[in-house]
């Protein structure tokens, strides 16, 4: 079975609070499917599923996390990564999510 790929355009915004987490909010129609077809597999702690993200020329492992305020999938986004594709809060980015079954 091949790896389903969700690809969108999202904003980039800000955890309130300590730490200046950056996250983007999976589309509505992507989170949907996710937790209707794969969230029985690879499913991790809080929820989570692991993914392969490639925003720009970056690519990377992680897990996309359920938000029950949201209602979304989110994905944090690493300094790293941030740094290396010059994103900031507020920015609209096209990502590609592979989701690992």
């Amino acid at each position: 079975m091949k790896n389903p790929v969700f690809k969108m355009r999202e904003k980039v915004w800000l955890y309130p609070g300590m730490g200046a987490w950056h996250f983007v909010s999976v589309s509505k129609k992507a989170s949907k499917e996710i937790k209707a077809g794969y969230l029985f597999i690879g499913k991790r702690g809080f929820g989570s599923v692991p993914v392969t993200v490639t925003i720009g020329s970056t690519s990377w492992k992680t897990s996309i996390f359920p938000s029950k305020k949201l209602g979304l999938y989110i994905l944090p986004l690493k300094k790293e990564v941030r740094k290396k594709e010059d994103i900031k809060n507020g920015d609209l980015v096209s990502i590609s999510i592979e989701v690992k079954i």
